[in-house]
């Protein structure tokens, strides 16, 4: 299929190139062109300067760009050029209202629209591992999983335009909650001078494990934030949830929290952190608790 794959950030650039070495042609366009160069001399893609040049006859157009709005202004800028009967597939994490949007949209040009945000991480998206869950046409994302599958692990169709983002949802309100407790999990053990390796090795094998804690512990255990998904990027994914939440009547007391807590690192200065800086944040409390007890002004 001739394939179209606007935003090479870092999740975008690598699935694009697995699309390139299982041998898709495929036009790469970013909003910063020296990206899009930069991801075509490296893969064997073709460079598009704008997105009607990427779009132009593409049987599937690919998006993994910032938010809503975002959405909106590449697929409206996309639909006129593409092939009749195209797939449009956006791995952005975005409002299920923007989702159905864009299928009304889409359908309206003759094209179909999978949401279709994803779960792995930057390493997902290196090694052709991500979980994508998808909501749209059952037969649209029928057409199109091949081409998915050569950076997924897993695509589950989860219902009508919009599913595949509160899916979404679901998975950020899991990752926030777990996050948390790891952070508190190693604020708690280095307080109480144990070993944490030694704990990670005690607790990791029974109920406790998790990605997180596999791939987080000892990471945050040393104070290293300075990677992965940026607390910006999840504070906007918890104010969809938020959002959606309040429209759906669902109480989400812990995410709100955890919402908070991620607002307290960025004031610290980790808005590019990895979401595991919640930890960042209980150091820092206990370093200005500790301030203030040793200097009699501070009390």
């Amino acid at each position: 299929m001739k394939i179209a794959f606007a935003g090479l950030g870092v999740m975008g650039a690598p699935m694009a190139r697995h699309l390139v070495a299982a041998g898709h042609p495929v036009a790469g366009y970013n909003r910063s062109p020296d990206k899009a160069r930069t991801w075509a001399q490296a893969t064997g893609g073709r460079f598009a300067a704008t997105v009607a040049e990427a779009a132009d006859g593409a049987e599937v157009f690919i998006l993994c760009v910032g938010n809503d709005d975002d959405v909106r202004q590449v697929v409206g800028e996309a639909l006129a050029h593409l092939a009749p009967g195209a797939v449009i597939v956006d791995h952005t994490t975005t409002s299920a209202r923007v989702a159905r949007e864009m299928a009304d949209l889409a359908a309206a040009a003759g094209a179909a629209f999978i949401d279709a945000p994803v779960s792995g991480g930057q390493a997902g998206a290196q090694n052709g591992q991500l979980s994508v869950m998808a909501g749209g046409d059952a037969d649209a994302l029928a057409r199109v999983r091949p081409v998915l599958g050569a950076y997924s692990k897993a695509i589950q169709h989860m219902g009508p335009a919009g599913a595949g983002q509160l899916t979404k949802m679901v998975n950020q309100i899991c990752i926030a909650g777990v996050v948390q407790g790891l952070a508190e999990a190693v604020h708690f053990a280095q307080s109480a001078g144990l070993d944490a390796d030694a704990v990670y090795q005690a607790v990791s094998k029974g109920a406790a494990q998790s990605w997180q804690m596999d791939n987080r512990w000892k990471t945050m255990a040393e104070g290293r934030f300075d990677f992965g998904f940026a607390v910006d990027w999840m504070r906007k994914d918890l104010g969809l949830v938020l959002d959606e939440a309040r429209a759906n009547g669902s109480h989400l007391a812990l995410t709100a929290l955890v919402d908070q807590f991620y607002s307290e690192v960025q004031s610290m200065g980790g808005s590019r952190w990895d979401t595991s800086s919640l930890a960042a944040r209980l150091q820092d409390r206990m370093a200005d608790l500790k301030s203030r007890f040793e200097d009699p002004d501070r009390r």
